[in-house]
């Protein structure tokens, strides 16, 4: 049986650290619970998204180098030969993206990191919305699932493009992971529902500790008008 093949990372360990200078220089970040994500093997880190910065924040912050489900408006011009030189997954959000799910199937099979929105969109963080899409991965990989809860990249009132200001303190919080058993097939409806919500309440459960914690708020919904890209 051939070993599964997974993303190159060369491209995406290079970029990694030749931009953190720049994020560490420019913003107050502080990490929380990196500890929970394991140092080898199939992990999915499931984020939740309020903000431009948080796809960038991720792949410079993560203790590992993380394969991240990009939606495709982004692999144009420029921006897509740089998303496809780091190694990142180009899916799509309006369509059941076989695709991308099967190339996430693959890294995770080679032992890798995949980062994946369970909101799918910017908002206001607080996992009300959750796509499925996390828990097809946790039961066909068997991959833990870490929570990540991002604070600070926006703030209330603000549109979904905005920048944190110079010096900004932004927190990344990792949780305790949750496993499900693997199981390849066959996988009927209540099995994905069941897996669905407990991901959804494990998810939804560490944002509300992490702002408890942390004492920090999210920063609620879109101002009316503001596109949640």
């Amino acid at each position: 049986m051939t070993a599964a093949t997974g993303l190159p990372e060369g491209g995406l360990r290079l970029m990694r650290r030749l931009v953190r200078p720049y994020f560490t220089r420019r913003w107050d970040i502080r990490i929380h619970g990196a500890d929970h994500v394991p140092t080898s093997g199939p992990v999915i880190l499931a984020s939740n998204h309020i903000g431009w910065l948080d796809g960038p924040l991720l792949f410079v912050t993560s203790s590992r180098p993380a394969h991240a489900l990009v939606k495709e408006e982004e692999f144009v011009g420029r921006t897509g030969r740089l998303l496809r030189f780091v190694g990142q997954i180009k899916v799509s959000r309006t369509r059941t993206d076989a695709g991308a799910v099967r190339r996430a199937v693959e890294v995770l099979a080679a032992g890798q990191a995949v980062l994946i929105y369970p909101e799918a969109t910017r908002g206001a963080g607080d996992f009300a919305r959750f796509k499925g899409g996390v828990a097809y991965l946790a039961l066909v990989s068997g991959a833990p699932v870490v929570p990540v809860a991002i604070i600070g990249t926006r703030l209330p009132g603000e549109a979904t493009e905005a920048r944190p200001a110079k010096g900004a303190r932004l927190d990344v919080s990792y949780g305790t992971p949750i496993r499900l058993p693997m199981q390849v097939w066959p996988r009927d409806r209540g099995m994905m529902a069941d897996a669905g919500d407990q991901i959804h309440d494990h998810l939804r459960a560490h944002v509300s500790r992490s702002m408890a914690v942390l004492k920090r708020e999210l920063p609620g919904p879109l101002p009316t008008g503001s596109f949640d890209g």
